[in-house]
């Protein structure tokens, strides 16, 4: 069990390497920090420019290698140096990844357990009611964006508030309340009526794609020789169903854990921006518009790292259920 961790996190560590080498050389390619001065009035002068990019690391006028090698000397220092305004990426970034990281393991775990209970049990219950309606449902999900999708939850909260509570349960815009003053348990009330819609709108998703996953794992091995063998020795069907048919249906899933943890990722970023949520996603966006290299490179360096801690936790995981990959 041990060789097996070490050398997947041997694994892992490579390929953060090479993620994040490869996103800040794109970076340092495609976007031109040069242009930013470009609109300024007064025009300052090259020379100032120059001067202004070097200190930054951004000047194009440098090797591309060179400017790598020194970005790759910061990081190995925890330094990811400075944006385009001149400030360090690190104080923006420590507090921008809370808010990411909540929101989206929060979504992951709720979508994920969701969708694992719907699919075994639509899958137990094949071609019942719930069956048709989780997939029904299931495809109708898979088929929205995650944008409208997004924007679907603020009119149907906004209903809601109105006609159902009378007053604000769901609050839509932003992290919490400013200049609140309701005490301890008041403010951790805001922040949950603020978080449930974001969470909602990526747990959806996910929802819909582990129930079918786990739907067609489920009705591969319930009716398998093992799971018959348990019902003949005298267990109950609900036992070995749990116990054997959908330990064994699991494995497959957690495999699939890391790969829909980057794809929540992505859908992140538009949940933020039409949330008001001030995370790593909204700041992605907002660097590229502004030539940010520094500050993409070390938003793809911490998602790389993000992704591949959730491929740990996928193999241990797949370690748990599997007693073959402990031996």
């Amino acid at each position: 069990m041990a060789g097996f961790l070490a050398r997947r996190l041997l694994n892992y560590a490579v390929l953060v390497v090479v993620a994040a080498s490869l996103a800040y050389l794109l970076a340092a390619t495609a976007l031109n920090p040069r242009s930013n001065y470009a609109d300024r009035t007064p025009k300052p002068p090259p020379a100032v420019v120059d001067a202004q990019l070097t200190a930054l690391n951004l000047n194009d006028k440098t090797p591309l290698l060179q400017r790598y090698a020194t970005w790759a000397g910061g990081v190995l220092r925890g330094d990811f140096g400075k944006s385009v305004a001149g400030a360090p990426v690190n104080e923006d970034l420590k507090r921008r990844m809370g808010v990411t990281f909540r929101l989206v393991v929060l979504g992951m775990l709720f979508g994920s357990l969701l969708g694992v209970l719907v699919g075994a049990f639509a899958a137990v219950r094949q071609y019942g009611w719930f069956d048709r309606l989780s997939t029904a449902l299931s495809f109708v999900v898979l088929a929205v964006p995650v944008v409208v999708l997004a924007n679907m939850l603020i009119l149907a909260a906004a209903w809601a508030n109105e006609h159902l509570f009378g007053r604000s349960v769901f609050l839509v815009s932003g992290e919490y309340t400013d200049g609140l003053e309701a005490g301890f348990w008041g403010h951790v009330v805001d922040r949950l009526q603020h978080l449930i819609l974001p969470t909602i709108s990526l747990s959806v998703g996910l929802v819909a794609v582990f129930s079918r996953y786990q739907r067609n794992m489920m009705l591969d091995v319930q009716g398998a020789d093992f799971v018959r063998t348990a019902l003949a020795k005298g267990l109950s069907r609900r036992r070995a169903l749990v116990k054997h048919a959908l330990r064994t249906a699991l494995i497959p899933v957690v495999t699939y854990f890391a790969f829909t943890f980057g794809a929540l990722l992505t859908g992140a970023t538009f949940t933020e921006k039409i949330f008001g949520w001030h995370g790593l996603g909204e700041q992605l966006i907002n660097s590229i518009f502004t030539n940010d290299v520094n500050t993409v490179a070390a938003i793809s360096l911490l998602a790389a790292v993000a992704v591949l801690c959730a491929a740990l936790a996928s193999d241990l995981l797949h370690a748990a259920l599997d007693p073959r990959v402990r031996a």
